[in-house]
């Protein structure tokens, strides 16, 4: 099997890592990362053969949810730096061969951005609302919302205003936190000012976007009701199994819905894809949009976007047979248009993969066998910061949770904190090198036991995470088979076996078994995840371990 793609663009292959900003490093001392803590971990990410560095919001915000409440999308919050420390992250990234891409928060603004701010003191119909989704409610005296629609967060998605005159007024559409009002993608104010926006930052020679909810900004005008609002706001979660039944019909419910994967969705996209060519023909978006095998070709079409972000390794189960339905779908899924397929293990939505997959010892093992798993995919591949040192999530003490999901469930989901935590850097003790200074408190408490997992001491060990994510993605830049587009699956009589080959001469087996188990192929050694033994009589791999092997 082949994957086609469009070309040979920088991002067809790339290796990218997902910097969460505040949680990466801190260069300025005040206990918060910033961007002068990503530009002194740049050398990190070079030792790892990466490829680009993909940036989470750093956009003035008011932090109801981690930046993804943007006030200001064309500007630096001063807890991160400044626009010239941007500039010279820039810099500094494409000094090293790495490419910078950013996050845009197109569905939603902060409650604080000025065009809420002017929407809030401005009557109904008024252009200033015209840009978001203000209606008036149901019921006698509007008191009632507009429709069941829920938030992505818990409740309802919809909130009511006081108008200028101190009167109950108007609702207006969150599918998110209440501080996250939906832009009204009919506007063709909204659609020229995200046009600035994306300009603004390839004007300071970035070279992508990482488009967050990008199946949601266009909405059914009408408002209808839904049959399961419960279940459409749940769509987006990381929780399923890919392959399952709830799963397929998850993905089949978004489908062209009142409020995701709309079909008039792609007349944006388009416009942003003339926009990105305007700048040359090496600059690229990639869409946060977990739709189902046949809707995700048009986010990735010729003439819209680059790239979609394949979410199934995020909620894989541990077994050969959902491993290779994955792989399969998330070829699948845009082979047909020639675009690229990417695979990534976790994120900061998502739970850590060690976490996901058993915590402990054996969660570990898989995650380290996974990870060889997706690094030998064709396509690009997506590493969120800690995944290479094999962190787990925290158990944050609720007192210190942050995420509006705790708040908003009222405590029945603890949210995505744990995974989120501020990275070990060095040292045998919190902030463990994420800081400098040992008297400033993180935003989130890292555990006591971290000695063990920070950059530093895992350098040090040869048999580490870091050292085997070190390995297998130089691999994967230097190997001419690993850069083929070619993958075949090969069929073993051994079900707890995944066996593919990746162009002319690498075959990659992963033992999901808890048992020893012979390898079908013979060759040498040229990367393992867990113990494995070659012999006269040939490769045994160990348990939930995967190797590479050269035939």
């Amino acid at each position: 099997m082949r994957v086609g793609t469009h070309d040979d663009s920088w991002w067809s292959r790339a290796a990218v890592y997902q910097v969460y900003p505040r949680s990466f490093r801190d260069g300025n001392g005040d206990g918060l990362g910033d961007l002068q803590g990503v530009i002194d971990g740049l050398g990190h990410l070079e030792s790892l053969s990466i490829d680009a560095v993909w940036l989470s919001p750093f956009y003035p915000s008011p932090q109801n949810d981690s930046g993804y409440d943007v006030s200001d999308p064309r500007a630096v919050d001063p807890m991160f730096g400044t626009l010239d420390d941007f500039a010279r992250l820039v810099d500094q990234a494409h000094e090293r061969g790495l490419r910078v891409i950013v996050d845009i928060v197109p569905n939603h603004v902060s409650a604080s951005h000025s065009w809420f701010v002017e929407a809030l003191s401005s009557p109904a119909g008024s252009p200033a609302r015209r840009r978001f989704h203000f209606v008036d409610g149901k019921g006698e005296a509007g008191e009632l919302p507009p429709n069941n629609w829920e938030s992505i967060f818990g409740g309802p998605a919809w909130t009511r205003v006081k108008e200028p005159d101190g009167s109950w007024g108007q609702w207006y559409l969150h599918l998110f936190d209440h501080t996250q009002p939906d832009l009204n993608w009919v506007n063709d104010e909204v659609r020229i000012d995200a046009l600035n926006t994306l300009a603004f930052w390839l004007d300071l020679r970035v070279d992508g976007f990482r488009v967050d909810v990008a199946l949601g900004l266009a909405k059914d005008m009408t408002y209808p009701d839904l049959i399961d609002p419960i279940g459409m706001s749940q769509s987006l979660r990381f929780d399923l199994d890919p392959g399952s039944a709830e799963a397929v019909e998850r993905r089949a419910a978004l489908a062209n819905s009142a409020i995701f994967d709309r079909d008039e969705i792609h007349d944006i996209y388009r416009q942003w894809r003339s926009l990105l060519e305007s700048y040359g023909n090496d600059k690229m978006a990639v869409v946060e949009a977990w739709v189902a095998p046949e809707r995700a070709s048009r986010y990735v079409a010729p003439d819209t976007l680059h790239q979609i972000f394949g979410f199934d390794f995020l909620v894989v189960a541990w077994d050969a047979k959902s491993i290779r339905d994955a792989i399969q779908h998330g070829i699948d899924a845009v082979s047909a248009v020639g675009a690229p397929p990417t695979w990534a293990l976790s994120n900061h939505d998502s739970p850590r993969v060690v976490t996901r997959l058993g915590d402990g010892p054996e969660g570990l093992a898989r995650a380290r066998a996974l990870a060889l798993i997706a690094h030998a995919l064709p396509g690009s591949v997506y590493v969120y910061q800690g995944e290479e040192l094999g962190l787990c999530d925290v158990e944050v003490p609720d007192s210190a949770r942050q995420d509006p999901v705790w708040f908003r469930s009222a405590g029945r989901e603890k949210g995505r904190d744990g995974g989120r935590v501020p990275l070990p850097w060095s040292g045998s003790q919190p902030p463990y090198g994420f800081t400098d200074r040992a008297d400033v408190s993180l935003w989130l408490p890292q555990p006591e036991h971290w000695e063990s997992w920070t950059v530093e001491a895992e350098g040090d060990d040869p048999d580490s995470m870091l050292n085997l994510y070190r390995s297998s993605l130089a691999l994967r830049r230097s190997h001419s088979s690993l850069a083929s587009e070619e993958i075949e699956f090969w069929s073993v009589d051994d079900d707890e076996l995944v066996v593919f080959r990746r162009g002319a001469d690498v075959v990659v087996v992963a033992n999901t078994s808890d048992q020893w188990l012979p390898s079908p192929v013979a060759g040498s050694i040229l990367v393992a995840s867990g113990p494995v033994v070659a012999g006269d009589a040939g490769v045994e791999i160990g348990p939930n371990t995967t190797v590479w092997l050269q035939m």
